[in-house]
């Protein structure tokens, strides 16, 4: 899906990233772990399309790409879900799902959105993601859980073949967690490509199929989850382990 070569990211000095390569492949939950200064957030960023590598290729399903901004990445079908999920406490489900893509009827220049239409089409989202999310509930009022159903669901929108999130179980319950993991297995089942960010041994060794380990802006593993361990990746993640 997703191919990425000698991936280089320089600020002045700062070399936040060094020569990194990787794959994502379709229907496949890759866990990018590293300690702060790693050079995740970077990564993320430049297949997000918020950053242009200083050195390195990317291709998608075979073709080169080049990413100017996040539009594009969304137009070849890359969406992330940031941290703070930037969604608008005071709108509805489906009207942070459909925010700055909102259904319209009528004729010509004489048009009104078309509530109907867009609550309809967030519900079967919500249903589709075995969520228990309202397309008209405020997001003001909802869990941690809910409103990352409602953040995932604004990418399923769009028809996403790379999903990126960071951080999707930082600060939410037990039972949330739960919710929010079924919610990355059920992309996973759509043949959706999901990295997921995160600091949750837990989390990352219970729903990634493979997992990368950051440390000071170089890759230094890449394998299996069913390879590895909490204790080989916490000692990747520290230099105890140098490389596997």
């Amino acid at each position: 899906m997703l191919e990425l070569t000698n991936i280089s990211k320089h600020f002045g000095a700062i070399h936040a990233l060094d020569d990194v390569s990787l794959e994502l492949e379709s229907g496949q939950v890759v866990g990018l772990m590293g300690d702060n200064g790693a050079g995740k957030s970077t990564l993320v960023k430049i297949i997000a399309g918020n950053f242009r590598p200083t050195l390195g290729d990317m291709r998608m399903e075979g073709r080169e790409l080049t990413l100017h901004r996040p539009v594009d990445a969304r137009q070849h079908g890359i969406e992330i879900v940031y941290q703070d999920l930037a969604l608008c406490d005071n709108l509805s489900a489906a009207g942070n799902v459909f925010l700055g893509r909102e259904l319209r009827k009528g004729v010509g220049p004489l048009q009104i959105l078309d509530y109907r239409a867009m609550y309809r089409r967030a519900g079967e989202l919500f249903t589709e993601l075995k969520s228990e999310t309202r397309p008209r509930d405020l997001v003001k009022q909802m869990s941690g859980g809910q409103r990352q159903a409602v953040a995932i669901a604004r990418t399923m929108l769009s028809e996403a073949k790379i999903v990126l999130m960071d951080e999707p179980t930082a600060a939410i319950s037990v039972r949330q967690v739960a919710e929010v993991l079924n919610l990355i297995k059920h992309l996973r089942d759509q043949g959706i490509a999901v990295v997921l960010i995160s600091h949750r041994m837990p989390d990352v060794f219970a729903v990634a199929d493979r997992i990368i380990v950051m440390r000071r802006g170089h890759k230094v593993a890449d394998k299996l989850i069913s390879d590895s361990s909490p204790e080989e990746v916490t000692g990747l993640i520290t230099g105890a382990i140098d490389t596997a």
